[in-house]
């Protein structure tokens, strides 16, 4: 199988990589693009960030605030999903241009996975780079808490903030909230 073209996004305005600590990956682009990260200061993907990090005991009030603090946010899948779940021939697909996007940020010290389609992307791109997965299979609730590298680099599962449900799901939001607060330590 011919390996895919990586889909090359722009980085947005304001980011310097070298300052960038901790990579967070949501699943995929929202179906309408203004809700997405970079869209606008009231998108509901970053509303929903905004609260996650605010939970954590770190305080933001905007995308450049979390910037600032060395967290860069983007999807798995550059495309909006067409259903409840993700197909893998899609993540795959995808996980060539995530696995670019990576290498932009040399000094990533930490990986949060939000997601299940975040998860199977680093699992594509850790097989192909390592010869196996860096997360093993099984609820998030379960293996969340197990210590993962990415070489060098922590890897947190975690669940999806992203959707209109996350400011109703109590305990999912608490336990984003604590993988957030888990990465950050990392680079205290």
């Amino acid at each position: 199988m011919p390996i895919p073209k990586a889909q090359k996004l722009p980085l947005p305005a304001g980011i310097e990589p070298a300052k960038i600590q901790i990579v967070m990956i949501c699943e995929a682009f929202p179906k309408d693009m203004r809700d997405y990260f970079y869209s606008s200061s009231n998108s509901l993907y970053i509303t929903n960030m905004i609260n996650a990090f605010n939970s954590a005991g770190i305080k933001v009030k905007s995308i450049s605030n979390i910037l600032g603090k060395g967290a860069f946010l983007t999807v798995a899948v550059r495309q909006s999903r067409k259903g409840l779940v993700i197909p893998s021939a899609i993540i795959e697909k995808h996980s060539y241009s995530l696995e670019e996007e990576l290498k932009l940020f040399p000094n990533t010290r930490a990986i949060v996975l939000m997601g299940d389609a975040a998860i199977k992307a680093l699992n594509f791109i850790s097989r192909r780079t390592y010869k196996a997965r860096v997360v093993p299979t099984g609820s998030t609730y379960k293996i969340r808490h197990g210590k993962y590298y990415f070489g060098d680099i922590r890897v947190f599962p975690s669940y999806l903030p992203t959707g209109k449900n996350f400011l109703i799901e109590k305990s999912k939001r608490e336990m984003v909230a604590e993988d957030i607060r888990d990465a950050f330590q990392l680079i205290r």
